[in-house]
């Protein structure tokens, strides 16, 4: 048995196999798993509310904090179309506000992902001035993005990709051009300078013409390496070009296809040879969203191959001992079958999501290890109901503060 994971007790019991599956044959839900769903949103709302009573007041961070918390009232807005929930996020998003540390510049982590979230809210409820004004704290920072001499890293958490995502974020929930596509652009370029000038001076031109680096590492998935990187550059909001698409971008993901493990698996960082982690954050849960938006660009479906492998290693070994969080737990491991269900319509991933749902429904009944912040969006319990909410309409499900 895997050491980080629990055995699938679903695993015998595949899609094929099960004569009542929890939707019909177009993939939508039946109204007794819906309402196990929304029943279980409800009672772990409660749950989260009573434990924020002893959260770190000044976690102001998407990731861990208040922004987190009110990223998950304004899913539950959207996903209800109830305004109690709307004002609810303004509440943890002006929370959040007042305890900046004006450091960090990206969403997950830093000063940049709480306006954001704060912009979209306010703005959603009629305050666009307010919500102009947080905008343009978000857009201040792009001047000290833009220093490729800094030592500003490239990554998303604490990285030039975590400002892109910001720029992204604002405009996806504006439905246009808030923040000028000029700004993506750029970022973009920047992005794909960096990758290249460390690339050739690291001397892995050979290897990869993009490489990136946090504290010393090469690490491979989407929290700190450079599979995320890819995967934005390959979104056509971000407006790489064609060119730069098949010289640069293509030749990278091929090379993290060949530093896959035998199992399928991918290394937390090039050189690491345990086949250990099965998170968001490293391993095949977190490149999947690469290899699916490879398959989707390049329409090469040896990607959407390595993509299933992907998949089938999270069912093998998702359900992990580490919780039911995002980054590193069981509801994470659930949104690659998202993923994949979106990209080819098959309703064995759906199947697969829906059957982790039930696992992250029971949720504290397995012997988890507890979190570090249990509450939190990323590594506690918000994460999960922001993933079982996602599960209501699965066709629009996203990967959150990460996927577009």
């Amino acid at each position: 048995m895997d050491a980080r994971s629990f055995p699938n007790p679903f695993l015998y019991q595949d899609y094929s196999k099960d004569p009542s599956p929890p939707f019909n044959s177009a993939g939508q839900l039946t109204p007794g798993f819906v309402n196990l769903l929304n029943g279980k949103i409800k009672e772990l709302l409660q749950f989260m509310e009573a434990g924020l009573k002893s959260a770190d007041p000044r976690d102001f961070t998407v990731y861990t904090g208040w922004s987190g918390i009110a990223l998950l009232y304004l899913h539950l807005s959207d996903v209800y179309r109830d305004q109690s929930f709307l004002l609810r996020a303004q509440e943890y998003a002006s929370k959040a506000l007042h305890c900046l540390n004006n450091r960090d510049i990206t969403f997950l982590c830093g000063d940049a992902g709480s306006y954001a979230v704060a912009a979209v809210i306010l703005y959603k409820l009629g305050s666009h001035k307010e919500a102009d004004e947080c905008i343009s704290r978000v857009l201040q920072k792009h001047s000290s993005v833009m220093r490729l001499e800094s030592r500003l890293p490239d990554e998303l958490l604490y990285g030039r990709l975590g400002y892109l995502y910001t720029l992204l974020f604002i405009n996806k929930h504006y439905k246009g051009e808030k923040v000028p596509y000029g700004y993506i652009q750029e970022v973009s370029d920047i992005l794909i300078k960096s990758g290249d000038n460390f690339a050739t001076h690291k001397r892995v031109k050979n290897q990869t013409p993009l490489m990136y680096e946090y504290y010393g590492e090469y690490y491979v998935g989407p929290a700190h390496g450079f599979t995320g990187i890819y995967y934005y550059l390959m979104l056509p909001e971000c407006h790489v070009s064609s060119e730069k698409l098949q010289t640069l971008v293509r030749p990278s993901v091929e090379y993290v296809r060949q530093i896959k493990y035998p199992s399928g698996n991918y290394p937390a960082c090039i050189g690491d040879n345990r086949d250990l982690l099965v998170h968001w954050c490293h391993g095949a849960p977190g490149v999947i969203y690469m290899l699916t938006q490879a398959c989707k660009v390049f329409q090469d479906h040896n990607y959407l191959a390595d993509a299933a492998q992907c998949a089938e290693i999270a069912w093998q070994r998702g359900l992990l001992k580490k919780g039911y969080g995002i980054c590193h737990g069981a509801a994470g491991n659930a949104y690659s079958f998202l993923a994949m269900y979106n990209l080819t319509h098959d309703l064995r991933y759906l199947y697969r999501a829906c059957k982790f749902a039930e696992w992250c429904m029971s949720y504290g009944e397995h012997g988890c290890r507890t979190p570090d912040t249990p509450y939190s969006l990323f590594e506690g319990v918000a994460g999960t109901i922001y993933f079982l909410a996602d599960l209501l309409d699965p066709a629009n499900a996203r990967f959150p503060a990460f996927e577009i």
